[in-house]
């Protein structure tokens, strides 16, 4: 990875991420003040393919943009070679990938 394709990735992501942040915000403002319970919210997001793919893409994100931020952290404050570096931020993207897909299949999945 070069580190002009790094930095976009990260400012790609962040741009994506925003809408998303403020559109799941207000989902927790509007259930809080309306009272709903965790079985209403899942009775509202289980089998919908609006907030599986809401969540998706909030999920994808996510994984990008911290993998690149981690990966700028740490090859700054340890030195790595390129390999290591670029195996450790795959390696980072997955696990946040993987974590954050299995929470969206429990909450969307019927």
């Amino acid at each position: 990875m070069t580190a002009l394709r790094i930095y976009m990735a990260q400012r790609i992501s962040a741009m994506i991420m925003v809408p998303l942040v403020f559109m799941h915000l207000g989902m927790i403002i509007y259930a809080v003040q309306g009272g709903l319970s965790a079985e209403e919210i899942l009775g509202r997001t289980r089998g919908s393919i609006f907030w599986a793919c809401f969540y998706g893409l909030f999920v994808t994100a996510v994984s990008v943009h911290g993998a690149a931020g981690i990966r700028v952290i740490v090859t700054e404050m340890v030195s790595l070679r390129k390999g290591t570096a670029d195996l450790l931020t795959y390696g980072i993207f997955l696990l946040l990938f993987v974590m954050g897909a299995r929470a969206v299949v429990a909450v969307t999945m019927p």
